[in-house]
């Protein structure tokens, strides 16, 4: 049976955002609120609990995940960023998009595209995401919490409860959150180039759908 915390979405109260890093440290396996929904966070370098993410996905470890960043100075430890990247990071940061940028070696093998050695990294624009991640004082390995054979993500709280209450270890409610994916550009090349429309927009960027 997993825990569940209500948070509040603006002023995250100290005490559980440390239960919940604690946890996180330990193994667990949580679901938490994003700017784009809620998703699935486990701890960088825990193997068991990125599997267990797997399988709630149903997914291979084919399937790439997202390295979630409390800010830009923890984002350029893992992805190499020129400075024309670090201008448009800096501009749309944080907020509702990924972005796939030449891993570092910080990055584990496994975590990073097995051909092209380039990884997902996101900056949420969410206070109880921004509160964990300075509490845990690392980045969360993440994924937007869509189940098997499902094309949207689950948003309701209770349902959440209900459907993965066995799954996971930790359920924290931070207030309403959007029903949209994040926007993925991909910005290894000179050129960024859209991989996936979602919530961030893209009109002042320049990109081409």
């Amino acid at each position: 049976m997993s825990q569940f915390f209500s948070i509040h979405p603006d002023n995250p109260q100290p005490r559980l955002i440390k239960q919940a890093a604690e946890m996180l440290r330990n193994g667990a396996v949580i679901v938490y609120p994003t700017d784009s929904g809620y998703a699935l966070g486990c701890h960088l370098d825990d193997k068991d609990a990125v599997q267990r993410i797997r399988q709630i996905r149903g997914v291979d470890d084919k399937h790439l995940m997202t390295l979630v960043c409390r800010d830009l100075s923890e984002l350029a430890k893992y992805a190499r960023v020129d400075n024309a990247q670090f201008r448009l990071l800096k501009n749309n940061t944080p907020g509702s998009y990924t972005f796939i940028l030449e891993a570092t070696r910080e990055v584990p093998r496994r975590l990073q595209h097995p051909k092209r050695s380039t990884v997902g990294l996101r900056i949420p624009d969410h206070p109880v995401a921004l509160a964990l991640l300075e509490e845990l004082n690392e980045p969360l390995l993440s994924s937007t919490l869509i189940l098997p054979d499902e094309d949207q993500p689950l948003t309701d709280v209770d349902e959440i409860r209900e459907r993965l209450e066995r799954l996971v270890d930790l359920v924290i409610e931070g207030g309403a959150v959007g029903i949209e994916s994040t926007t993925v550009i991909d910005l290894t090349d000179a050129t960024p180039v859209l991989v996936r429309r979602g919530k961030g927009e893209i009109s002042h960027l320049g990109i081409e759908e």
